[in-house]
């Protein structure tokens, strides 16, 4: 499987991140982007872009999940 290339917008995001939040982030950062930076095949600010766009679309799945559950509950309620 190959590393996507960061995105324009999330390479100026992860260049602004505080050295706290860049820390924050590559603690959270998957085995194979942690390997790309190792083996220098991606610089870090490469590596966190990524790393922010996947979490942005986990939290997009997982905000979709939670919708459909509250909506399930709500309708259990009604019952």
């Amino acid at each position: 499987m190959k590393i996507r290339a960061a995105k324009e917008e999330y390479l100026k995001i992860a260049e602004h991140l505080t050295a706290d939040q860049k820390d924050r982030l590559l603690c959270r950062m998957r085995g194979k982007l942690t390997r790309r930076i190792e083996e220098k095949k991606l610089r870090t600010t490469e590596a966190l872009a990524i790393q922010l766009e996947m979490e942005d679309a986990d939290l997009a799945e997982w905000r979709e999940k939670m919708s459909e559950i509250k909506a399930k509950d709500k309708s259990k309620k009604k019952d």
